[in-house]
């Protein structure tokens, strides 16, 4: 895909998983670094996120697990309101801390369900 067409799929995939306020937020990284910020849009949610054979709420569920299981919560909960935006259920997001539990242990999925009632209650 040529640079400027992974660009447009990346902010358009970016648009589609997170509100006007994160992304605000996002963008700030374009003033910090322009050459990190291109790859994040390019690669990150241009490449990554654009590809057909899995839908963004799946793709949310991959990014939700390895976030949980590399124990990085700084960007758990935006991905969570992601999830949220691309159509999984509280539900949903739920079992997936659950069954995260069995693979990663309760420490990180404790951690992570609270973050996820965090975000739960911020949806209402």
């Amino acid at each position: 895909m040529e640079d400027k067409k992974r660009y447009e799929a990346g902010i358009q995939a970016m648009e589609e998983l997170f509100s006007s306020e994160v992304r605000k937020g996002m963008h700030e990284m374009k003033k910090i670094s322009p050459d990190f910020w291109e790859m994040i849009v390019s690669f990150g949610f241009g490449d990554l996120y654009s590809r057909e054979a899995l839908s963004l709420s799946q793709r949310e569920i991959v990014t939700l697990t390895t976030l949980i299981t590399q124990g990085a919560f700084e960007q758990l909960k935006v991905h969570l309101e992601a999830a949220l935006n691309v159509g999984l259920s509280k539900e949903e997001i739920m079992e997936v801390i659950i069954h995260c539990s069995g693979y990663v242990g309760f420490p990180k999925a404790v951690q992570a369900m609270g973050i996820a009632a965090e975000v739960f209650k911020n949806n209402e």
